[in-house]
């Protein structure tokens, strides 16, 4: 991708998660995770990078090390409205590109913001970017946690689901079709949009099939929208969900 291209990091930043309670502001070695994922989105060529959240407490401490910071609506169901509003308060123009990059990313890798901005960039007609990895363990195969995703010969995007997709028939089990050489990708939660198809989501009440498996790209699928993907250039770590994740990132960035 060349340095060239114009885009902005959003980092949606919630206080409440179910498994982690405000999540957004533990520590990690006298920094909060917060901050670990703005530095990270610093070090990227973005013009600028803005966390937009949803609670006092945060939006005072992204002040205090010195972010740019939106205060958003509580009732938001996910990020993309989130950073849907924090567009419209900056008064973006319908074609600036937004990399929404996930609050609980501290080890996101600069260089894979700016592929997938570079990616959305190069396809006029899509309605977002992201990446994927492909799956080598058989767990993850049958793991709804872990969404996999299909597409055309193009990269476009045709299904994302958190199921077996696609479905191996003619093998006796998942391990036995991966150890065959069927292949699986694995959905990996970074976006870009341009501001315009953002704000078109935002105002699209929630789809079928989203509502079924819990996943909001799929509202840009069900409404005739393109999402384009490709394999991202690094791997990228997985994030923080739990206390045992906090601990496994703390012993990461100790060094």
């Amino acid at each position: 991708m060349s340095n060239s291209t114009d885009y902005v990091v959003v980092i949606p930043a919630r206080y409440e998660s179910s498994r982690l309670p405000g999540k957004a502001l533990r520590d990690i070695h006298g920094k909060t995770l917060l901050q670990h994922v703005w530095e990270k989105a610093k070090s990227s060529n973005a013009r600028c990078v803005v966390i937009a959240t949803d609670h006092d407490l945060i939006y005072k401490a992204a002040c205090d090390f010195g972010a740019q910071a939106v205060l958003t609506s509580a009732s938001h169901s996910c990020g993309s409205d989130r950073i849907a509003e924090c567009a419209r308060k900056l008064a973006w123009p319908d074609q600036q590109l937004i990399v929404n990059l996930q609050g609980d990313e501290p080890l996101m890798p600069s260089q894979c913001l700016e592929q997938v901005a570079g990616l959305l960039a190069g396809v006029p007609d899509a309605d977002a970017a992201t990446l994927f990895w492909p799956i080598e363990h058989a767990d993850e195969i049958i793991d709804p946690n872990v969404v996999k995703v299909t597409m055309d010969q193009k990269g476009n995007a045709l299904m994302f689901s958190r199921a077996v997709l696609p479905y191996p028939r003619d093998f006796a089990s998942p391990a036995e079709a991966l150890a065959a050489g069927f292949g699986w990708r694995r959905h990996l939660g970074l976006y870009a949009y341009r501001a315009a198809s953002l704000q078109k989501f935002s105002e699209t009440p929630p789809t079928p099939l989203e509502k079924s498996e819990r996943l909001e790209q799929l509202r840009i699928l069900e409404t005739g929208g393109k999402i384009i993907l490709e394999q991202a250039c690094l791997p990228i770590p997985a994030g923080v969900d739990t206390a045992s994740d906090l601990e496994r990132i703390r012993k990461i960035l100790s060094g």
